[in-house]
């Protein structure tokens, strides 16, 4: 087939009747891009230059480097125009080819809309949580010495929020947006050469590559220059640069919290219609994959976009986002605690990073070429060693860009040679990335031998093939585990070796040695995107094929793409989870840091052997299981509703199988589209919820028992545990899922019996199994993982100070009932004003025992404590003052958990109205 295949060479069509959904309808553009479509182009271009202008200056004004971050990302900006218009100007082929591609559209942009805008409401809701928590929290020492006040906290964070859930979406919908038009351009190129369909898919998914990279590292570069030019940020009595990126939090939560709504919602849509097709098409009716005789074949096609496409979009920006402030925040601390000059270079060289990346990628991306001659006939080339020789390019050139970036922007006097150490740390989670995706293809690619054993495994039926998918999914979590604990050991000890040092001789470098070797894992985040985007892509043009039945040589090609595409989106994702998995060990390190800012203690450790510590680790671990539980049960009900109505059709259209009568393609999409956006609410709720109800909860508790901490130990063991259960069930999830799906598709290449074979069907179950492993739950657990540890780190405030603070500020309250508790607690204790500055003493309650981990009192010269001897009143008064102050502290604590509990109807309340406006809206 070989020459066929790379010529193209057509051979007669099968003689059926043509039949193709019509589903045209209104085409859909986002409010913000109808906007810019509605303003004049002149207009439109002076706007443009204020635009970049203002951009430039406040760059300018913060730092030349900035000047460089935003230079490379308008120019990476401007090429994916180019490469839009290259992929446009393609032909769409024949009009069935159109017809079909206009459908798909219309029902991924129709899905896009109501979902993102059922995500919106809900950002909107936690956005005003988020300002209610900030404006009755207490400031770090930092922050009043610059005056930067609550208010101006909480409205910088909530605005950060805000700006980092559109940039999110915005990076899905241009996800979403290139690949429903690239899909028919690789379908009509595949009727051609494979080498041409290959080029278009790679250049369609380098252009959503460079904007969602780009849109990452400019939205966090505006912020940060914004701020240090508004708030005046290192001249006298203002706020020192290396607290600034402490502000940027919000940016990477709310691209967390529209990821994961997006991948849930997403990949519960793709799945349950991809599973509800096969089950009903493949096994039961024995039609091909993406016959379209099947009803729920329409459905499947838009769920490769809105689940493969712009989720994962969504996803790989708010990886960017939380590593680039994660890293700002570690960087600018060890240059505090090493008092470093200028520590802007060690502040913004994550930015630097990924704009190489943003360059390299490039190359990599325009390395692959189509065929000088289309007519010249010529020996099929693997597709995925293709792909890989640009990866192996990309490599190489951050290899080099990264030690120049090292050597440009933390060289210091006081450690000459530190530079030296971090580059090696890069070069370490280079390899990481590297050795990831082998390791991914090695287990999910079927020219090796796990995946063609489990094939074996079908040929004696469906439960072996599902024993030995497991088993593989199990195995794989191995070698990735040890890799990533190699890289961080590796990299923590380079950097504790580097020769920075604080005050005291203590070597501070290993954090940000951990922080450097994340960044050289996504320093190739852009041409991995291109590769996990050119996935979905191949797929949707293979359906294509099929539905407008193409000759089988054409279908052949799409085949051979679309079987690569399984890959490279298997590696995307095990590249995806180690980047989690070092990204979360450096929010966790900041989450410590931040506490003990707010805490006024010291927090560098985490005991387990406390109960309720011990309790928040289990609780963790618990959330990864359920959040993963109902996230394939979501699946599985909305696919038993697709199933169920495909059954129907095929009973009540019996004509449909004959090509006598059409599928309504439209009830599916509606169907799906109902469902999973019902289905995606609970599992989502369950991941925000939870850490800010325990944090609180064992904050009260902690109160109460003298433990003042304990809210914020508790989290910080959930965090962990979560961590570490999240990326072993995101390996085991993704990488079995991958190994299924790539079992069919080898078998389908005519090994053990090829299609329509018993090993055939029990292949197709074993993909039904993996389906939301690999693309629901599994993703949705990257985002998670950064998502507990970003909304932990926004909320740390409220784990870490006392909570008659968010009923008193500076001794006034909010409410008469609030005044009038603690003015009778001022008067029981002779009315003296608590100092910020010292370390609170839990309050010693009778009845209770004593308290545990009190912090020790100050010691004082003999004279102030003779006097203080002398005016101590007897032992019976002082208990009794105690008991006093208790009671109205009490109560205090009674009306604010009275408070939380009646705003919580209506917060429910709420959640249920956006559902049934959901519900109604998708009718």
């Amino acid at each position: 087939m070989d020459d066929d295949v790379e010529s193209g060479a057509l051979g007669p069509y099968q003689d059926k009747p043509r039949i193709f959904p019509n589903m045209r309808s209104k085409s859909y553009t986002p409010l913000i891009f109808r906007i810019f479509m509605g303003i004049n182009v002149r207009v439109l271009f002076v706007l443009l230059l204020l635009g970049l202008g203002a951009v430039f200056y406040v760059g300018a004004r913060t730092s030349p480097i900035l000047v460089f971050v935003f230079s490379v990302c308008i120019i990476s900006f401007l090429l994916s125009v180019y490469l839009t218009k290259w992929v446009l100007a393609k032909d769409e082929g024949p009009p069935e080819m159109a017809q079909i591609s206009d459908a798909i559209r219309d029902g991924a942009e129709g899905f896009f809309r109501t979902q993102y805008g059922t995500i919106s409401k809900m950002a909107m809701l936690l956005a005003l949580v988020i300002l209610s928590i900030y404006l009755f929290r207490s400031t770090t020492p930092q922050q009043e010495s610059s005056g930067i006040g609550r208010s101006t906290t909480a409205y910088i964070t909530v605005a950060a929020f805000l700006l980092g859930a559109l940039c999110s979406g915005i990076a899905g919908y241009v996800g979403m947006w290139v690949s429903v038009r690239a899909n028919v351009r690789v379908s009509s190129a595949a009727r051609r050469s494979a080498r041409e369909a290959l080029q278009i898919a790679v250049r369609a998914g380098g252009f959503s590559a460079l904007v969602v990279v780009g849109m990452a590292v400019i939205g966090v570069a505006i912020l940060y220059a914004t701020f240090y030019v508004w708030l005046g940020v290192d001249s006298t009595g203002s706020m020192k640069v290396t607290d600034l990126p402490l502000l940027l939090v919000g940016y990477g939560f709310g691209a967390s919290f529209v990821a994961l709504f997006a991948q849930l919602g997403g990949g519960i849509y793709t799945k349950a219609a991809d599973v509800g097709a096969d089950l009903v098409g493949k096994v039961e009716q024995g039609i091909p994959e993406d016959d379209p005789r099947n009803p729920a074949v329409i459905a499947d096609l838009v769920g490769d976009n809105v689940g493969d496409c712009a989720a994962r979009g969504a996803d790989l920006f708010e990886s960017i986002a939380a590593e680039i402030i994660s890293a700002m925040i570690l960087g600018g601390t060890m240059a505090q605690r090493c008092k470093i000059e200028d520590p802007s270079g060690f502040i913004l060289f994550p930015l630097v990073i990924h704009s190489f990346d943003l360059v390299i990628s490039s190359v990599g991306i325009f390395s692959i070429r189509g065929t000088r001659d289309s007519g010249v006939k010529s020996p099929v080339e693997d597709p995925m060693a293709i792909l890989q020789k640009g990866y192996s390019i990309t490599i190489i050139l951050a290899v080099l860009t990264f030690g120049l970036s090292t050597r440009w922007l933390l060289y210091t006097e006081q450690a000459p040679s530190a530079w030296m150490n971090f580059a090696l740390c890069g070069l370490v989670g280079i390899m990481t990335a590297y050795v990831f995706v082998w390791i991914t293809k090695y287990y999910t690619d079927y020219k090796h031998e796990p995946v063609r054993t489990l094939a074996l495994s079908s040929s004696t039926g469906h439960g072996t093939n599902i024993i030995a998918g497991v088993s593989l999914g199990l195995e794989s979590t191995a070698l990735p585990v040890i890799v990533i604990s190699i890289s961080i050991v590796s990299a923590f000890w380079l950097g504790q070796t580097s020769g920075l040092v604080d005050e005291t001789g203590n070597p501070t470098g290993g954090l940000f040695g951990t922080a450097v070797a994340t960044m050289g894992m996504l320093s190739t985040a852009a041409y991995v995107l291109t590769m996990d985007m050119f996935g979905p892509i191949a797929d949707n043009a293979g359906g294509i094929v099929e539905m407008s039945q193409q000759p089988e040589s054409v279908r052949e090609i799409t085949d051979l793409l679309d079987a690569v595409g399984n890959t490279t989106k298997a590696t995307t994702k095990g590249f995806a989870i180690g980047s989690a998995a070092l990204a979360s060990f450096l929010l966790f390190s900041a989450y410590m840091d931040e506490v003990s800012a707010f805490a006024h203690e010291p927090f560098k450790q985490v005991d387990i052997a406390i109960p309720e510590v011990f309790v928040g680790g289990l609780l963790g671990s618990m959330l990864i299981f359920l959040f993963s539980a109902w996230a394939c049960s979501a699946v599985g009900r909305t696919a038993q509703e697709v199933v169920n109505e495909v059954r129907r059709q095929f009973i009540e259209r019996p004509g449909i199988m004959d090509y006598k009568e059409k599928p309504d393609y439209g009830r599916c999409v509606a169907i799906v589209a109902s469902a999973s956006l019902r289905e995606m609410i609970k599992p989502g709720a369950l991941a925000i919820v939870s850490p800010i109800v325990i944090g609180f909860l064992f904050r009260i508790l902690g109160y109460y028992t003298g433990h003042p901490l304990l809210g914020a130990k508790v989290v910080a063991s959930m965090l962990m545990f979560a961590t570490v259960a999240g990326i072993l069930m995101a390996l085991f999830l993704n990488t079995a899922g991958g190994a299924w799906d790539n079992a069919k598709k080898y078998i389908e290449t005519g090994a053990l019996g090829g299609k329509g074979s018993d090993a055939h069907k029990a292949a197709v179950t074993g993909d039904t199994v993996g389906d939301p492993f690999k693309d629901t739950a599994g993703p949705s657990l990257h985002v998670l993982i950064k998502m507990l540890a970003t909304i932990t780190l926004v909320m740390a405030p409220g784990f870490s100070v006392h909570l008659l603070h968010f009923l008193s500020i500076n001794g006034k309250t909010t409410n008469s009932i609030g005044h009038s508790l603690l003015s009778t607690t001022a008067t029981n204790t002779e009315a003296k004003a608590p100092n910020p500055k010292r370390a609170h003493r839990p309050l010693r309650i009778p009845g209770h025992g004593t308290s545990r981990s009190l912090p020790q009192r100050p010691v004082h010269d003999g004279r102030v404590s003779e006097a203080r001897h002398r005016q101590r009143p007897p032992r019976h008064s002082r208990d009794e003052a105690r008991f006093q102050a208790w009671i109205p502290q009490t109560l205090a604590l009674g009306v604010a958990s009275a408070g939380i509990a009646s705003a919580l109807p209506h917060v429910f309340g709420a959640f249920s109205q956006i559902w049934s406006s959901v519900r109604s809206a998708s009718k």
